[in-house]
């Protein structure tokens, strides 16, 4: 501190001025040292048991914006698929073989026997990259005959060929065998429809008093014991492959996490230290460099803070010189300061 400043703080023994000059050092240090930092995204990789992986989130901003909102984990810790029919507890989740299994509490159950509850039929968002698997199929229990077509296939197809598609299997496998309890409905009709859209599957049910849905599971055995059926609506998905995706995940680049900016959605690589349009390697040399020139760009850019403090320090200084004559030092033109 220069020596006319120090002499101005001795010879005050007003402590409120002492105080003041106190309180404008804190605000021109502030000012100057305060940097700003970037937001760190943290991107959750599982949901009790299950994996998430690229293309999933379950946090905004992770994984392919594609599947934004598509999975969520429950206060229980349980994953959820969202659907415009409804929240479905998701069974499992395969990348190696791009699908989701999902249970729909509205379906017809072994414990539900001849007692049919209240349905919905499930349904998915066509602009989401999910589809039906072709390996789901569905029995319809004590369904209109006035209103559907219920035949044994074999047969009926043979004759009719032209309303094969839109009949329902009153002779299939699954209606014969049911999975787990193969006697529960012994008063009760069922057959088997794979609909191709949901609109069908709404449509047998409004003729139809439940459902029931099953997918074939792999099991590694050899054919034909290679599937087992279980209860479940199978989804498949696709898994949007892109070079930045790639980049960013590389170990060699940083091993980052594919995200997306939430407010355009465009590609984000989520990184343990702050997030990089590229990949985490490009990321810590910008940090690096701007590291090296913090000092010139604190110089260069004082905040407005700053201006205002300074300016106000100056001010103060003037009037507080203005009423105390400097008992040391020397001083010209009535003990001016400056």
């Amino acid at each position: 501190m220069v020596p006319s400043m120090m002499c101005l703080l001795v010879s005050h023994n007003n402590p409120n001025h002492t105080m003041s000059l106190l309180l404008i050092q804190l605000i021109l240090s502030s000012s100057i040292l305060s940097l700003t930092t970037s937001q760190i995204s943290t991107c959750r990789t599982s949901c009790g048991d299950i994996p998430i992986k690229y293309p999933f989130g379950i946090d905004d901003g992770c994984g392919s914006p594609y599947y934004r909102h598509i999975l969520a984990c429950s206060s229980e810790n349980k994953l959820e698929l969202r659907t415009p029919s409804g929240r479905y507890p998701v069974r499992n989740l395969s990348y190696a073989d791009p699908h989701v299994v999902v249970t729909d509490p509205f379906m017809w159950t072994c414990e539900d026997g001849e007692k049919f509850r209240p349905t919905r039929p499930f349904s998915l968002d066509t602009s989401t990259h999910f589809k039906l698997s072709p390996q789901n199929e569905y029995m319809f229990f004590n369904c209109s005959e006035d209103d559907v077509i219920i035949q044994p296939k074999p047969m009926f197809c043979e004759h009719f060929p032209e309303h094969c598609d839109s009949s329902c299997d009153s002779a299939s496998y699954l209606c014969r065998h049911l999975p787990g309890c193969s006697f529960a409905l012994p008063r009760s009709t069922c057959c088997s429809y794979y609909p191709k859209a949901t609109e069908s599957l709404r449509l047998m049910l409004k003729y139809c008093a439940s459902y029931a849905s099953v997918y074939w599971r792999n099991v590694g055995a050899p054919m034909p014991y290679d599937q087992v059926p279980e209860y479940g609506i199978r989804v498949d998905f696709d898994i949007p492959v892109t070079t930045r995706c790639l980049q960013c995940q590389d170990p060699l680049k940083g091993g980052g996490t594919c995200g997306f900016d939430t407010q355009n959605q465009s590609f984000m690589c989520l990184c343990k230290d702050g997030n990089s349009t590229t990949h985490c390697r490009d990321y810590d040399i910008a940090r690096h460099s701007r590291r090296v020139h913090v000092i010139a760009g604190t110089v260069s850019a004082v905040s407005v803070a700053g201006v205002f403090g300074i300016g106000a320090a100056v001010w103060y200084l003037k009037k507080v010189r203005a009423k105390a004559p400097v008992t040391c030092g020397v001083q010209s033109n009535e003990n001016r300061l400056f």
